[in-house]
């Protein structure tokens, strides 16, 4: 999966079969990022899922946290 880092942010934009199959991988991102007490941004487009990745308390950048979420969020791909 590809992430871009630019202006403070993590971003990645990701596709699958279906609207069903976007919604479910979305939901079990937030799921996953309640637990690392962590809130992305999260939007779905039909077939499409935009993530992007920023700690607010940081001042608005990238922290290990975002790493953090963001290698999460690969393997669950890949799985």
């Amino acid at each position: 999966m590809t992430w871009n880092e630019s202006g403070g942010v993590l971003r990645t934009q990701l596709t699958f079969a279906d609207f069903a199959e976007a919604f479910a991988f979305m939901t079990r991102v937030g799921l996953v990022a309640q637990e690392q007490g962590h809130h992305p941004d999260l939007s779905i487009s039909w077939n499409r899922v935009n993530i992007s990745l920023t700690t607010h308390d940081a001042g608005n950048t990238v922290t290990e946290n975002d790493r953090k979420l963001a290698a999460t969020i690969d393997a669950m791909r890949a799985s």
